[in-house]
């Protein structure tokens, strides 16, 4: 009963939007750097998208395909949970033709709920083959990295874990953050289950909790609280470090840590896009997948957000050190989507969320 109130809350709170190629006839801010022509004539095409990615950062990506190839974008926004469990429960009704989400858990969902298309093989062949779906119905457009953020001032260069199995230990009570609720983190801790199993999986999540670990809603809040000594340390994507020591500077007194290579904290963790089942856009569906792989968008992704990009050849920003994780292709994503609403479970049973 909470999943389906979940998904009419969104429902009534969602509204669409649209960018269209006869807005203007060249585009201005984010979207120019990625598109810097006239914009097309319109054709009369339109793509409707379900985007799990947030509207600052996707939309000047719409905006740019939508004025160069002339096709109309109608946007749903909302968290990739809820708009995975919206998918479902539309079924063959929806209006989606592409499915965007923040990272691959709820498309696994998905495809286990036979809500997926295929994307065509042209398509696919843009990204390298650890990055996307063997059998065809996602595709890696970017990734992220899981990291320890750490206080600067709280925490020595010889206290830093190896592994994430050392932070239950007593020197780690009440120091460490956990977003038990974000999206990433439910996919990590289900690729957590995948890797080492549900029973130790689940027994480090309690273990966590009884070693004092706080709960905080998302990375960004943790990331902030380290920077300001309200927290030792907290698990999160690598990327949001990066961007508030570009926006505080010296004032953000906090920095990443990674894991041991092998470790399953060091686990790079992909936004994901498809084609939905019940499509009937599916030209343009494949076009804006391809767009989002092509190389200004590439490079926009990782300028933008300092996320790795993950297909084109384009180079990650300076500011990333080299990626050393656990990689994807040896991750069978495609397997977790049974196991996604299982670690929803687990999470909640483990009370990290009144922590």
């Amino acid at each position: 009963m909470r999943l389906r109130i979940t998904v009419l809350a969104l429902v009534a709170a969602l509204v669409a939007g649209a960018c269209s190629g006869n807005d203007a006839r060249s585009l201005e801010g984010a979207a120019a750097q990625i598109f810097a022509g006239d914009c097309a004539a319109g054709g009369g095409s339109t793509v409707t998208v379900y985007s799990g990615r947030s509207e600052n950062l996707i939309g000047p990506i719409l905006k740019a395909f939508s004025c160069e190839t002339g096709t109309d974008v109608s946007v749903r926004w909302g968290s990739s949970t809820d708009l995975a469990l919206l998918l479902v429960e539309e079924g063959d009704r929806t209006a989606a033709d592409v499915f965007l989400s923040r990272s691959p858990g709820p498309v696994g969902f998905l495809e286990s709920k036979d809500q997926l298309g295929t994307i065509d093989a042209d398509v696919l062949a843009r990204s390298a083959i650890e990055n996307r779906s063997k059998s065809g119905t996602w595709v890696g457009f970017s990734g992220r990295k899981r990291v320890l953020v750490h206080s600067l001032d709280a925490v020595a260069p010889d206290d830093l874990p190896r592994s994430v199995f050392d932070l239950t230990d007593e020197r780690y009570r009440d120091r460490v953050a956990i977003p038990a609720t974000n999206g990433s983190f439910l996919d990590w801790f289900t690729v957590f289950r995948d890797q080492h199993g549900t029973d130790i999986a689940t027994r480090w999540l309690d273990d966590m909790v009884a070693n004092g670990a706080r709960y905080y809603p998302n990375n960004r809040s943790i990331v902030d609280a380290a920077g300001r000594g309200e927290i030792d340390m907290g698990l999160v994507n690598h990327y949001y470090q990066y961007q508030e020591a570009a926006a505080a500077g010296d004032r953000h007194r906090a920095a990443n840590h990674s894991f041991d290579d092998d470790d399953i904290g060091s686990l790079l963790i992909i936004t994901a896009a498809t084609v939905t089942a019940s499509s009937e856009n599916r030209q343009a569906a494949n076009e804006l997948i391809a767009y989002l792989l092509s190389e200004p968008v590439q490079s926009y992704l990782t300028t933008e957000t300092l996320e790795y990009p993950l297909a084109a050849g384009v180079a990650p920003a300076a500011v990333l050190p080299p990626l050393k994780a656990l990689e994807v292709g040896t991750v069978d994503f495609d397997t977790l989507g049974g196991g996604f609403e299982e670690s929803i479970a687990i999470i909640e049973a483990s009370g990290i969320l009144n922590e």
